[in-house]
């Protein structure tokens, strides 16, 4: 029927199918933004076996869209109440909007037999895997576009054999998805060309987490401030290069994933769904893999900025190249896993003011005399009053004025010691010459 439609999602995505005029409602309804979910490549895939083949040559006459799961796609999914399916993590519901552009839409009790067919569903979700690990794969190029070094001169400025070979491998996926795009299918030729390509990847996905376990473990080792703000500086460079390399790797492994399910839905259509799970499955795996190492990776790099924030009375500057770094590395990070769809919980740290490091002190010194106080408190004001004058120069750790106002300090503490000893030597003169 013209007025139906099908909504699945997946997980990662929303699928619309049904008579275009009824698919365009629904988007133009709802406000969503879509790609074509390229359901015609259906047609050809589902002409085998006397079940399904009516509904291939049927799928002409219908549209297939595809949204990418956002706040607003989420809300569209439980608006409609979508049913879980046999497949896996799929969920699905018919709906018929009546020919209106406004309105609630209601779930079909008898939709027609195309919008049921499980080959329709299986080959629908199919498509959906492609296009959400194409999504990942076009803002991993906008995320290697925007970095500091363009990603080409970050790659060949490695001279690890294993990075070497990724790039090799980069080549050979390149051209089978341009064949792709050309000829609309991957062929047993051109599958045969990218088929052992995943094994150096995974070379490469290992070298590259390990190189990042490395930094952590060396973040690790250090306690003194100094040593801290080295490895942090380092860490700043070697981190982002590691990132790129993972994050090209990742974006090769989803062409091949892409390519392998255009092979499956090619020459054994009725596997598909085995396929799309298990490619799921290992997906998922080595995110949650990357996803480890960038987690200990941060909370080495937090643990190193608390180190320096407890020692920035003595360290200011040093201290604060510790915390830059961290809040440095961080960002890279976060940026890297959010484009993998990943999420690091995490706020940046600040720098902790060298005054209030002051102040903490002071409080203890105030403990051992009165007289002693009285002086401190005079130079705890004087140093406040002055760091207020300088502004942002006297909030940040590396804050220069906090030295010479922490030298001041102590040298006031030093002179008002010196006053009560000479006071009490003259008392005692006097109490013996009477």
């Amino acid at each position: 029927m013209e007025n139906e439609i099908q909504l699945i999602s997946d997980g990662d995505g929303l699928a619309i199918i049904g008579h275009p005029a009824a698919v365009d409602r629904f988007l133009t309804t709802e406000r969503l933004p879509s790609k074509d979910l390229g359901l015609k490549r259906l047609s050809s895939a589902l002409r085998t076996g006397s079940t399904i083949a009516k509904a291939g040559s049927e799928i002409a006459d219908h549209s297939g869209r595809w949204v990418q799961l956002t706040a607003e796609s989420a809300q569209a999914m439980k608006k409609y109440n979508l049913m879980t399916g046999s497949e896996s993590g799929v969920s699905r519901a018919v709906l018929t909007d009546h020919g209106k552009i406004t309105g609630l839409l209601e779930v079909v009790r008898a939709p027609s037999a195309l919008l049921t067919n499980p080959a329709i569903l299986t080959g629908a979700a199919g498509l959906m895997a492609q296009l959400a690990m194409q999504q990942t794969m076009d803002e991993i190029t906008d995320y290697l576009a925007v970095i500091d070094a363009k990603v080409d001169d970050v790659l060949r400025a490695q001279t690890d054999a294993v990075v070497a070979d990724m790039i090799g491998v980069e080549l050979v996926i390149d051209e089978a998805l341009t064949i792709r795009k050309q000829v609309g299918r991957v062929s047993e030729v051109t599958w045969s060309k990218v088929q052992a390509t995943p094994v150096q990847l995974a070379r490469t996905q290992a070298y590259a987490l390990r190189q990042l376990d490395t930094i952590a473990e060396k973040l690790e080792t250090h306690t003194k401030v100094g040593d801290l703000a080295k490895t942090s500086k380092e860490a700043e460079i070697k981190v982002q290069e590691w990132l790129a390399v993972l994050a090209r790797c990742f974006q090769l492994q989803d062409a091949v994933a892409v390519l392998e399910l255009d092979r499956v839905l090619d020459a054994s259509p009725g596997e598909l769904e085995d396929h799309r799970v298990a490619i799921r499955t290992a997906r998922r795996n080595r995110i949650e893999l990357i996803s480890r190492s960038t987690s200990r990776l941060m909370a080495r790099m937090d643990a190193a900025a608390g180190t320096a924030n407890a020692k920035v009375l003595l360290n200011p500057i040093t201290s604060h190249a510790v915390v830059h770094s961290t809040n440095h590395v961080a960002t890279a990070v976060v940026d890297f896993s959010g484009r993998l769809g990943l999420e690091h919980d995490r706020q940046a740290w600040d720098a902790r003011r060298w005054l209030d490091a002051a102040v903490e002190v002071r409080d203890k010194v105030l403990e051992t005399g009165t007289e002693v106080r009285d002086k401190v408190l005079d130079a705890g004001t004087e140093v406040g009053d002055k760091v207020l004058e300088t502004g942002a120069e006297g909030v940040g750790v590396a804050s220069r004025f906090g030295v010479a106002a922490f030298g001041r300090a102590k040298s006031m503490m030093g002179k008002a010691s010196g006053e009560i000893a000479e006071r009490a030597q003259r008392q005692l003169g006097s109490k013996e010459g009477s």
